[in-house]
């Protein structure tokens, strides 16, 4: 089977808690649960049908590898590692955040193998793009670049304002996405509200075309699929989008030679 020449990062879809946190957490299911992008590993991993699939079981709210290494708080609460949840909910307990010496070794066991992972699939792979993956809240938090409580667009690409890669190519995977997904062209905003994150702004176009997708989650968290109290959502919609995704992609390569 041909593999799409594509590389997909998937930096937010983990909700485990690291081991070196136990006694230090403060934060419920429920809020690692929205502070996370859930179930994007079932919306997005293509397996062996992609050159490669970079990802994490590690939840953001721990350890967030869209971000850089001096982006931490106090002066970012929502950087690598965080004080609190995109919803301003705290994580750890008071007076038990990590010390330096923990934050290090949080970087080192979670932090690095994921980039150096990156990384090595740059010169190893025979890719023409690099999709980062992630889903977004329908409604903005309070903390977003948008502002509290603004409604959002079924998708967002982003190329950092055409940086990490052609707005063509980024025009064309929005147009692939619309007919994939069967959604008016509209509803998918490019560079707004995310332009792209850290992983996106690091490796794009050096030397790999890079974009960042953000799928709205009221695609897959709303009824009649999402079962709120189980925080569960029907594995046959979640196996629908994944295909829907599929086909996005096989559009885009079959469009691209045109470019």
């Amino acid at each position: 089977m041909k593999k799409f020449p594509v590389l997909l990062s998937i930096p937010h879809g983990g909700l485990k808690k690291p081991a070196e946190l136990d006694g230090h957490l403060t934060i419920t299911n429920k809020d690692l649960f929205d502070d996370a992008d859930p179930f994007v590993i079932e919306l997005y991993d293509l397996g062996d049908k992609v050159q490669r699939v970079i990802k994490t079981d590690i939840a953001r709210a721990f350890v967030d590898l869209n971000r850089s290494l001096q982006d931490m708080p106090p002066d970012n609460p929502d950087g690598l590692i965080k004080s609190m949840t995109c919803y301003e909910k705290p994580i750890y307990i008071k007076g038990k955040e990590p010390n330096e010496s923990l934050r290090d070794l949080l970087v080192e066991f979670y932090y690095m193998p994921y980039h150096r992972a990156l990384q090595k699939s740059f010169s190893e792979l025979d890719l023409q793009l690099c999709l980062d993956c992630h889903s977004m809240a329908s409604v903005a938090p309070g903390i977003s670049p948008d502002g509290a409580n603004k409604k959002r667009p079924l998708f967002c690409l982003s190329n950092q304002d055409g940086k990490t890669c052609s707005d063509e190519m980024l025009e064309l995977l929005a147009d692939c996405i619309s007919s994939s997904y069967s959604i008016d062209r509209k509803e998918i905003s490019l560079n707004d509200p995310f332009h792209g994150g850290h992983i996106t702004k690091t490796y794009g176009n050096n030397p790999l075309p890079w974009i960042q997708i953000e799928m709205n989650r009221s695609l897959y968290l709303s009824p009649p699929w999402f079962d709120q109290e189980s925080l569960s959502v029907e594995n046959t919609h979640l196996q629908k989008l994944n295909k829907q995704f599929e086909n996005s992609l096989e559009l885009f390569f079959s469009e691209i030679r045109t470019l």
